[in-house]
């Protein structure tokens, strides 16, 4: 999917430029063009980060990849995975007490987010996930 959108916008963004005019193109300074290529590179950047959002579950740790950072944790160190009415997306809590949105699984796909949220939780506790008890308390 992501490589199809970036052939469109490539496709898109090229028909624009070659649309103008040879002297409509020549008033762009090299400066400018490497402006627009470099703002171009961003957009295709961010769409293809966009479009791989995953959530990666391994025997001995979970992988995280949102769209600007990736994150991965060892299962002792997830103490929460929360989904609830309204929310977004799921949220991963660490043992820490960081909060982590987990943008692959978005309540906008209704049913699918709830099923992969519940799949979810349930090998994080098989594999050892859960609240941490403090001495003494």
């Amino acid at each position: 999917m992501s490589a199809g959108m970036g052939l469109s916008l490539i496709a898109v963004f090229g028909v624009i430029w070659f649309r103008l005019s040879e002297d409509a193109r020549d008033t762009f300074s090299w400066f400018q063009r490497l402006t627009l290529l470099a703002f171009f590179g961003a957009i295709l950047w961010i769409l293809y980060r966009m479009t791989t959002l995953r959530v990666s579950a391994y025997p001995d740790r979970l992988r995280v990849r949102n769209v600007f950072k990736s994150y991965t944790l060892p299962w002792d160190r997830v103490t929460a995975l929360r989904f609830r009415p309204g929310d977004a997306w799921l949220q991963l809590f660490d043992a820490d007490g960081n909060r982590l949105g987990i943008l692959a699984v978005q309540a906008a796909e209704g049913a699918r987010a709830s099923k992969a949220a519940k799949e979810l939780a349930a090998v994080a506790r098989s594999r050892g996930a859960g609240p941490r008890s403090t001495p003494g308390t």
